[in-house]
């Protein structure tokens, strides 16, 4: 996390009243993934306050609505964790970051309360938000009637659809896009590649005993998950980035449980590693998991597979 970045919880019925703060030019949005548009939103409410003279800070709620209100909460995926999030929004610039934590008494809040007590009461001067950002009971409240429930004490930028190829930004398409396994698609509407974070894990070891020792990497259950198959990929570890290959899926050509794994094969590396936190940065895909009919067979593809990272690696690669 940046360092110039001050982190303030609040739950609901702590709504800054009994702490004063300066004039606050405050970028408003989910933001999972902090994706280009989410960028486009917290930079006005910078340079707004860059203007202004005043400070700058972004307001994020975690969990999302969905998993909080919706029908099917064990269903809701996300691109970043909060953790991860909080670590891009303050890679941004900006001076205060105001985590709301998003609870049903939460979304009991009339929209003209959330005004009162969350903006009105930071010493909120200028609000931004983009065009589809909805606030109070039932998401009632919306960009158009910011400025009524404002009543003068701040102004306001909408920022409109931000899009690329005619598709709106969004974190909904962003998912899609991993879950499809387009994943070096991913940057154009990121901003930079999907990455997760996880602890490599005891596993089966069985690739030791074919020549392809993995490192198995236990991730947040609530992480959107790519395709399962092989990619290309990047483990941070041990404060450096390391070339690999990845396989996520159910290894079917042996007999087991099946649950999903994620094992990583790294490029010349042979340090222990179990126990240690990772970062884990999906580059490319390059097919689909097989069930071979063989192990010896298994053994050639994966071969195969490392014979293309390390062209991809080296920029050998083709096409």
């Amino acid at each position: 996390m940046c360092p110039l970045v001050e982190i303030i919880r609040i739950n609901h019925g702590e709504h800054g009243e009994n702490r004063p703060f300066p004039p606050l030019s405050i970028a408003l949005g989910f933001f999972d993934g902090v994706h280009i548009g989410h960028r486009a939103v917290i930079s006005a409410a910078v340079e707004e306050a860059e203007r202004r003279k005043c400070k700058s800070a972004v307001m994020t709620f975690h969990p999302s609505p969905k998993e909080v209100l919706g029908n099917r909460p064990e269903e809701v995926r996300y691109i970043t964790t909060v953790d991860e999030k909080m670590e891009e929004i303050g890679k941004l610039g900006v001076d205060y970051l105001f985590l709301v934590s998003f609870t049903r008494e939460f979304a009991q809040v009339l929209p003209e309360q959330f005004v009162d007590e969350y903006l009105v009461a930071l010493n909120a001067k200028h609000v931004v938000a983009g065009f589809d950002f909805t606030y109070g009971k039932f998401g009632k409240g919306t960009m158009e009637t910011m400025k009524e429930h404002a009543r003068g004490r701040f102004t306001q930028t909408t920022v409109g659809k931000i899009a690329i190829g005619g598709e709106k930004i969004s974190s909904t398409a962003i998912r899609r896009m991993i879950e499809a396994g387009e994943v070096e698609q991913v940057p154009v509407f990121l901003g930079r590649h999907f990455t997760m974070e996880g602890t490599v894990v005891h596993g089966e070891k069985r690739g030791r005993t074919i020549g392809f020792p993995t490192a198995n990497i236990d991730v947040w259950e609530k992480y959107v998950l790519p395709k399962t198959g092989v990619y290309l990929v990047r483990m941070y570890i041990h404060n450096r980035w390391v070339n690999g290959i990845c396989n996520i899926g159910r290894r079917p050509t042996f007999q087991g449980d099946h649950r999903l794994t994620i094992e990583v094969h790294l490029l010349d590396f042979h340090e222990t590693i179990y126990g240690e936190r990772v970062k884990l940065e999906w580059l490319k895909r390059v097919r689909d998991e097989e069930k071979f009919p063989s192990v010896d067979a298994l053994v050639a593809q994966m071969r195969r597979d490392l014979q293309t990272a390390v062209d991809y690696f080296s920029g050998k690669e083709s096409g």
